[in-house]
């Protein structure tokens, strides 16, 4: 097993083009009956840190849940690491409010910082971080499904890792091989650069792909994990977490 870990370390992140919404768009979804299930439950060395709850974002809620093939995926990642690293869950399923919210408030960020934008190009530059709302069936936004999910490293106290950038930080950096590019890095980056080199290895060694734009964000079974690792079909589509009026509704 370490053996692995340490081949994942010292391989380069190669730089994968943005995806192409239309065509991701156009996968098939098989659809799947897992259910969705909270991080909450999950042993060390995995660790649930939902921080759009903690930042008060309307209609964010304080656990993080995943369908059950992502969860044992994320075990397994988690139980390859070193002793000294912990795994974090920052965000799963994605309450479609929330989504909104999220494409918006960087929508009008961007808007506010680039006037001059045409609509198509602000467009372009939000989708760059936040997919757009969706709970179609056939298109649904990947946080909607429970098989997108935003992840981290931590040391033996539970810190997080440098990553180079802040999570949700919408600029270059943030793109999961920009550390790659840089021609004589620091300690700092070099240390960064490694550690987005051990959480996309362990990562991908446990099937998830990753979004290009973001080095947190990781997919299983939804359409863009379809589209990056040559599925012809997707598995998840859109989400509901059950409450105890649906299930009243659904059996009486």
């Amino acid at each position: 097993m370490e053996t692995v870990v340490n081949r994942s370390l010292s391989s380069p992140i190669d730089r994968h083009p943005d995806p192409d919404w239309s065509v991701v768009s156009r996968i098939p979804i098989t659809g799947s009956g897992e259910p969705l299930v909270p991080l909450s439950l999950a042993p060390s060395p995995i660790k649930i840190f939902p921080v759009y709850a903690k930042q008060d974002i309307p209609g964010a809620i304080s656990e993080c849940y995943v369908r059950e093939g992502v969860y044992r995926r994320l075990l397994k990642v988690a139980r390859s690491l070193p002793a000294e690293y912990g795994l974090v869950i920052l965000d799963g399923w994605r309450p479609w409010r929330v989504q909104q919210y999220l494409f918006d408030t960087l929508q009008e960020a961007i808007r506010s910082h680039h006037p001059e934008l045409s609509d198509e190009t602000l467009l372009e530059r939000t989708r760059e971080f936040v997919s757009v709302p969706s709970r179609e069936a056939n298109s649904p936004s990947p946080h909607l499904t429970g098989g997108a999910v935003d992840v981290t490293l931590s040391d033996a106290d539970g810190l997080p890792l440098d990553m180079g950038t802040l999570f949700d930080e919408a600029v270059p950096a943030s793109h999961t091989a920009a550390l790659e590019e840089i021609v004589r890095p620091d300690a700092r980056q070099r240390q960064a650069r490694d550690n987005r080199r051990r959480l996309h290895g362990t990562m991908r060694e446990q099937g998830f792909t990753n979004l290009p734009s973001e080095w947190w964000h990781y997919d299983a079974g939804d359409q863009l994990w379809a589209h990056y690792s040559g599925h012809a079909q997707a598995l998840y589509g859109p989400a509901e977490l059950e409450t105890i009026e649906s299930r009243w509704r659904r059996q009486l």
